[in-house]
């Protein structure tokens, strides 16, 4: 007994030994040895992540993202300096935010560039292209919003739902055809997915947050984490040894709600600075575009008997979020949240794809037959043609 607390003592040593060796350095080098490695220059770094613009104001939400603290000392609209107000303060410790208040007349539809200085003279900037009304949070703004989501989200996904009869009717051969393509469909739209995030993190995300790591660190965690976690979800049957049907379609509905929760973000910030028209085009492309992630969910429960009350529970876990994305985009957007939840469903609809293509073997060993190969390239090429239309 003696012997073994021993070694358990030897053994959680040895364990924290070199974490005590690695803080005792870490402290070294903030403390006393920072004046030895100083090689260089610290510069500061301001990133605008916000521009709102309210009756005769534009507030600025503005982020230290460099390695010192800085101080904002004047801020400028198009070139010319202007008063301005900050709150809390204007000193700003690293990653501290702040909102900057500029009283200006500014005219709807006309492009700004916002000036940011600091103490040491450095000025950073952001253009926005038309300046448009800031949206406030009332009945009539988010009933709105409630209906372009509806629209984007959850009418298409519960219209390609009503492709199950058909299906379900359709032989072996051409089913699995269909189980292919979801896979296509699913493959395309995470890539898409990570091209989104890649796009707001070029655009409004700050260098010190690299973008490019974060959303593939985010991926690769979203798919690890949710294969255990649809491991332990998917029942396996004894005698077919697929997927449990039902959890499949669960996990890519749960995968498209997440990639649509990040898409209604993007789509809540734009409208709420005035960058999308809402066009009768728009809309349907959106329709065309989002209708396919129905007929994704619809294919693996196609030979399975089915209820509507769970079609339809299917369809709105894929669709909803697009609604409460459209919401928190348009009233409180954030470029690091936009760029965490597209890598989430990236990563969610990747492990989506994995399982599908698993229990795709189980119908086509080789999984080299002409309605695989056909069905993965169809989807994939369904899925841009109705991007473009967006």
């Amino acid at each position: 007994m003696e012997e073994q607390k021993r070694s358990k003592a030897k053994l959680v040593a040895s364990g924290l030994i070199p974490f005590i060796f690695l803080i005792v350095m870490l402290a070294y080098i903030v403390g006393p040895g920072s004046t030895m490695i100083d090689l260089g220059v610290p510069l500061p770094e301001l990133t605008v992540e916000k521009i709102d613009f309210v009756e005769s104001e534009i507030l600025v939400t503005v982020r230290n993202t460099g390695p010192i603290p800085v101080d904002v000392t004047l801020a400028d609209v198009n070139d010319r300096i202007q008063p301005a107000a900050i709150e809390p303060d204007k000193h700003l410790e690293r990653f501290e935010t702040a909102l900057v208040k500029i009283p200006f007349g500014w005219n709807e539809g006309e492009p700004y560039t916002i000036g940011l200085t600091t103490s040491d003279g450095t000025r950073f900037e952001k253009g926005v292209d038309a300046a448009a009304p800031a949206l406030k949070p009332n009945s009539e703004t988010v009933g709105f919003l409630l209906l372009i989501g509806t629209y984007v989200g959850v009418i298409p996904i519960l219209i390609g739902l009503m492709w199950l009869p058909f299906i379900r009717k359709i032989s072996q051969q051409k089913y699995i055809f269909f189980l292919a393509l979801t896979v296509g469909l699913l493959l395309f739209l995470g890539i898409d997915a990570i091209e989104e995030a890649l796009e707001v993190s070029s655009e409004n995300l700050a260098g010190a947050f690299n973008g490019p790591l974060l959303i593939a660190t985010t991926v690769l965690v979203s798919l690890f984490g949710l294969y255990y976690a649809g491991e332990r979800l998917t029942k396996k049957s004894s005698l077919t040894k697929i997927a449990n049907p039902y959890s499949v379609a669960l996990m890519i509905s749960i995968g498209i709600g997440l990639h649509n929760l990040g898409e209604g973000l993007a789509i809540g910030a734009a409208i709420g600075l005035g960058q999308v028209a809402l066009s009768t085009f728009l809309i349907i492309g959106f329709a065309l575009h989002n209708t396919t992630e129905g007929i994704a969910i619809a294919a693996p429960i196609a030979k399975e008997k089915t209820f509507i009350r769970k079609i339809i529970g299917l369809g709105l876990i894929a669709g909803v979020p697009a609604i409460f994305g459209t919401w928190i985009g348009s009233f409180g957007y954030s470029p690091f949240t936009s760029v965490i939840f597209l890598s989430i469903g990236a990563g969610a609809i990747f492990q989506v794809v994995i399982v599908l293509s698993k229990w795709l073997r189980e119908y086509d060993k080789s999984f080299s037959s002409t309605p695989v190969v056909a069905g993965i390239a169809i989807g994939m090429l369904i899925m841009y043609l109705t991007g473009i239309l967006v």
